[in-house]
């Protein structure tokens, strides 16, 4: 197997630069006259800005300006967004409550940006920001998502009554209901699933310039999706026109959901750029990340799992309460509705299912997508619920497992998610074999006699990534098409450039879309360049999260491939006077099947620019 073969270990080929110190990451780049920002946040999780003293800031070393709520306001700058719509089950809309990028009039959370100091360096940032004095009028404030409907408790935005943003649903309630009322058993569990806060080893940090020759705006920043970047903060947040807003994100060290978002702290150094007529940087402090970073998980559950007298399950009932934070953020709707609910099936066969969320506003930070977003959730449900169950009707959790595993394909489950294939017994069995199973017992006994405890836990998991262009998308609400692109650019000299929608954060993609595009060119890694991260080089993109970058982001890249393989084989059937139909491609060469006439692909390639030997109106120039 060669190196290039799709599966053949390779060196990765960015890792040089990453282990030498020499990646290129937002807080990396220098640009002339640059300036530093420092956001005054709110220390009170629930207040209304009475007024904002900042005389004496602004009189301090170094500091160029002092911006807060009335000034983005008094320019028109608009809210941040959530760009996936979710339904209540009475058909209304959610309660999107305003989202400024710096609090007006109100805070809703510890860390909410009440101002935002422009210095010479961040130091003189920093120290100007102490000196800001802000009369707050502390207001009740409500953490725990169990208590965000309390009668009397404080109302966060004036738009969603009694805290609540939406009321959701999905399977059938009647034949639930139904269900339970036959069942032999039924297990009932409380969860708290807690708030979990993300930690990248690269904290955020956003570069805003403003060129004012060409009246456009460039912003660096520390983003999964570049493409998606811009069009918010085009369309929506009106920062500029695409054709006059550029996004770069260039290495990022990790992700991991977290920098899906469209954050307040890029917002205003983009829009800071042009008021003070110089680029303004801002790096997150790990104590500013921990506040500001959009959180994770947060869902207070009840679930009920009703079982039959031969240990088969009839139905499952869920009732969660996902806690949305202060602010609805960029796909926050999504994660606890249409990433939850359709995995509550697991890999079992479960007749029927009905699940209730209920999002609800808290003053916390905002949360959205972060390692696996919605399903390990709807997992931790599932596999607590059975494992209880198979226990309380004292069944061996493992046999229970394998009774209600899904055994026959495809399975069309009570929460919209279709599987096609799967043999989960299989799984099961193996692992149980592994781990000698069967005789845990003895261990466990043996381990007693000498004074320790031995226990053993069984988890299964079925996982739902690598989403891809679907109606279904749009019937869910999703405000994007979940497609990826892919461009093959192949030079003159037969070096080819890969241009792709996806995004690196860690995980290889240099070296794995280089080495695809090898094996099926036949040409070495080393001429191969893959581009991704900049929207003025590559046409659009989705950007990189739930796994998507292999499935979709790799199939972009194939068709796109063979798009260029069949223009190659035009182009040779010139070039070697031959039909085209007789044209064969394998291992980096056009033959001619049956012959020993043969060309490159590099050779191709440069007669692709030539062009003198086939007609330019059938075939243009280029191999693109």
């Amino acid at each position: 197997m060669s190196a290039s073969s799709i599966g053949a270990p390779v060196r990765r080929t960015e890792d040089r630069r990453f282990i030498t110190g020499r990646g290129q990451y937002t807080d990396d780049i220098r640009r002339p006259y640059q300036t530093h920002a420092y956001f005054l946040r709110s220390p009170h999780a629930h207040a209304t800005i009475k007024g904002v003293d900042a005389k004496k800031a602004s009189k301090m070393p170094g500091v160029l300006a002092i911006y807060t709520g009335e000034d983005i306001a008094k320019d028109k700058v608009g809210d941040l967004i959530c760009g996936w719509m979710v339904l209540s089950k009475d058909g209304s809309q959610m309660k999107a409550g305003r989202h400024p990028a710096l609090a007006q009039g109100k805070v809703r959370y510890v860390g909410d940006s009440v101002a935002v100091v422009i210095a010479e360096t961040p130091d003189q940032a920093k120290d100007a920001a102490s000196a800001i004095k802000v009369d707050y009028g502390v207001l009740p404030a409500v953490a725990d998502a169990a208590k965000a409907r309390d009668p009397g408790a404080p109302q966060i935005h004036e738009n969603a009554p009694r805290n609540t943003i939406y009321e959701w649903a999905l399977g059938d309630a009647a034949a639930v209901d139904a269900a339970f009322k036959r069942a032999r058993h039924v297990t009932k569990l409380d969860f708290i699933n807690n708030r979990l806060i993300p930690n990248a080893i690269e904290p955020r940090a956003a570069i805003g310039e403003y060129d004012q020759g060409t009246e456009s705006f460039t912003l660096w920043t520390t983003s999964q999706n570049p493409h998606v970047a811009r069009l918010v903060m085009s369309a929506f947040i009106g920062i500029a026109p695409e054709h006059k807003f550029r996004v770069i994100a260039p290495d990022v060290g990790g992700g991991f959901g977290s920098k899906i978002f469209i954050y307040p702290e890029e917002t205003v150094c983009i829009w800071a750029s042009k008021k003070v007529g110089r680029p303004v940087r801002w790096t997150a402090e790990r104590n500013e990340s921990f506040q500001a970073d959009a959180h994770g998980r947060d869902h207070v559950t009840h679930a009920e799992l009703a079982v039959d007298e031969r240990g088969k399950i009839l139905a499952l009932k869920v009732k969660t309460t996902a806690n949305i934070g202060a602010y609805m953020s960029t796909f926050s709707s999504a994660v606890p509705t249409f990433l939850y609910a359709p995995l509550l099936s697991g890999q079992y066969e479960i007749p029927a299912i009905y699940c209730e969320v209920d999002g609800v506003y808290t003053n916390t930070a905002p949360v959205d997508a972060y390692r696996g977003a919605g399903r390990p959730e709807a997992c931790f449900v599932i596999e607590r619920v059975v494992e209880v169950a198979a226990r309380e009707i004292r069944m061996d959790p493992a046999e229970f497992r394998k009774r209600n595993f899904i055994k026959s394909f495809p399975y069309q489950t009570p929460v919209a998610s279709l599987y096609d294939a799967g043999d989960y017994p299989g799984a099961l069995d193996k692992a149980l074999q592994l781990h000698d199973y069967r005789n845990f017992g003895k261990r466990k006994a043996e381990s007693e006699r000498n004074g320790k405890l031995r226990g053993i836990g069984l988890s299964s998991y079925i996982e739902a990534c690598g989403v891809a262009p679907s109606s279904l998308a749009g019937m869910l609400g999703c405000g994007v098409g979940l497609w990826e692109s892919a461009e093959i650019a192949v030079t003159p000299t037969g070096m080819v450039e890969v241009l792709t929608g996806c995004h690196s954060h860690g995980q290889g993609h240099e070296t794995t879309f280089a080495q695809l595009v090898s094996a099926k060119l036949g040409i070495p890694m080393e001429h191969i360049n893959v581009v991704h991260g900049d929207t003025d080089k590559v046409q659009f993109g989705m950007g990189t999260y739930g796994s998507r970058s292999g499935p979709v982001g790799m199939s972009a890249i194939v068709k796109a491939v063979d798009k260029v393989i069949a223009k190659g084989k035009k182009v040779a059937a010139h070039v070697l006077e031959a039909a085209e139909g007789d044209i064969e491609f394998k291992d980096g060469k056009f033959q001619v099947a049956g012959t020993d006439k043969s060309a490159e692909f590099g050779a191709i390639a440069l007669q692709a620019y030539i062009a003198h030997k086939f007609p330019t109106a059938e075939i243009e120039p280029g191999l693109k």
